[in-house]
């Protein structure tokens, strides 16, 4: 996910009353390709083997039954894994392929932007070809005018407008597409992942763009495996898988469900794989070797071994250990690492309140977490045992276990992980003038740090609180 999604807009998209208008219509729609069993070559080949025996070619259903309605005005998206059928819907809706069976009804003018140069003739240049796709689009010429200095401006390209789009790189290909599919006054607005080409100053002009279309009523229909974006810019969301739809609702509900279908689908994949992130054999170890850690696990509340946690749930890690010398109120640490060695925390037994007495044998150590704070990605752990005094180390093991984080759904902030607290008003307090507040921190501008947001935002009227977590 690019900062242009993160920055310049709210992370929470307040649902809106939507249009029982249909703008578009999918009505049991299926899309099937014919495949080639066994491609010839060449000419000899295709002679040679021509009496071979079986079917020479096999269908295949990029999109299979699916009907679903987009309401008039609405931001609507699709996701699901690559060659789920996202992008052959699209081009469907889009006129690009016909259906095989089933209808497509779209209730109003329907501009694309789906892949790098499509719509353009290489030959062309870059102001002939918004010509071109103008007509394409059933505009007059009069209206193409009218908007060329708007297109031309946008996409940022006023020094190669007249040169032919073949020597165009394909950031210029996504500039020149995406200025003239938004500034042809569009009716309904189908955009695919398309956008992440451009470069980022670019990609927050589209951004803002898409939420200014959105505000004025365009239909909007994208494509995208950020999630986040979808959750941010969409009312409703389809989920596809094989070509079959899964589900369709409010984009949170969907994204939340996808994911915990992505996160289950890679636990077991783990789990089938016998992957286990444990420490190497041989690698240095610290300690008098009295007491002996022997594996770092992961386990759910029903004490069954996972391999991956989800930000915001309950973990419990396990230390396992096994004695070589009696010892007596050993401590038990555990750290946690980023991915660029950055020590995150360093809980341990003591500070915990756990007393382990005199150990003589193998035991289990384990410290439940009851909303795991670390945002998606893969950190280290390591594990140590000390005396009580902390004058003794009887083991440490190096970073190498390992604990994959995934999203729980919702939206997440930047960052390594989150914060949990309580946000309120002070109506009591009087707002500092704005004379007598202290400089803003260099880098940081008119607006709070991370938030995209006004920095000077008057206190309200009444006292109000709300729970959230930051990075």
């Amino acid at each position: 996910m690019s900062s242009a999604e993160e920055n310049w807009h709210s992370p929470i998209q307040a649902r809106r009353e939507l249009s029982s208008e249909p703008a578009i219509e999918v009505k049991s729609v299926g899309k099937k390709f014919r495949m080639a069993n066994d491609r010839r070559t060449n000419v000899k080949e295709a002679l040679v083997r021509r009496g071979g025996r079986g079917p020479k070619h096999r269908d295949f259903w990029a999109v299979d039954d699916v009907s679903l309605t987009v309401p008039k005005g609405s931001t609507y998206g699709l996701i699901g894994h690559n060659g789920s059928g996202k992008s052959t819907l699209l081009k469907t809706i889009a006129g690009i392929h016909l259906p095989t069976n089933g209808e497509i009804v779209a209730h109003g003018r329907v501009s694309a932007l789906l892949e790098v140069g499509a719509g353009f003739h290489p030959e062309l240049s870059g102001r002939e070809n918004i010509y071109l796709n103008g007509a394409i689009l059933g505009m007059t010429r009069k209206q193409i005018d009218a908007a060329m200095d708007e297109i031309i401006e946008f996409s940022g390209l006023e020094d190669f407008i007249d040169t032919p789009v073949k020597v165009y790189s394909s950031g210029m290909y996504v500039r020149l597409g995406f200025a003239i599919a938004v500034n042809l006054d569009p009716e309904i607005l189908i955009v695919d992942e398309i956008v992440a080409v451009g470069d980022e100053e670019f990609q927050r002009r589209c951004m803002d763009h898409l939420h200014d279309l959105r505000d004025r009523g365009t239909t909007i229909v994208v494509v995208s495996h950020s999630l986040a974006m979808i959750q941010r810019l969409c009312d409703r969301v389809a989920w596809l898988d094989h070509g079959h739809l899964v589900a369709e609702g409010p984009a949170d509900e969907v994204c939340e469900a996808y994911l915990a279908s992505v996160n289950a689908a890679e636990e077991k994949q783990l789990t089938e794989s016998a992957h286990k992130d444990t420490a190497v054999e041989g690698e240095e170890r610290e300690g008098t070797g009295a007491v002996r850690v022997t594996d770092v696990v992961t386990v759910d509340d029903d004490g069954e071994p996972r391999s991956l946690a989800t930000n915001g749930k309950p973990i419990t890690i396990q230390v396992h250990y096994d004695v070589h010398e009696p010892v007596t109120d050993p401590i038990v640490f555990l750290d946690f690492w980023s991915e660029l060695g950055l020590h995150l925390a360093g809980p341990n037994s003591w500070l915990g309140g756990l007393q382990l007495g005199e150990v003589s044998g193998p035991g289990v150590v384990e410290v439940r977490i009851p909303a795991l704070p670390f945002l998606p990605g893969v950190y280290s752990i390591s594990a140590a045992v000390a005396s009580s005094t902390l004058e003794v180390v009887y083991d440490r093991t190096p970073k190498s276990y390992r604990m994959r984080v995934r999203p729980s759904g919702k939206y997440e902030p930047d960052g390594l992980m989150t914060l949990e607290g309580e946000w309120s008003t002070r109506p009591d307090v009087p707002a500092v003038p704005a004379a007598d507040r202290l400089p803003a921190a260099a880098g940081t501008g008119a607006t709070a740090a991370g938030a995209g947001t006004p920095a000077e935002v008057p206190a309200a009227a009444g006292s109000s609180s709300a729970q959230g977590g930051v990075a």
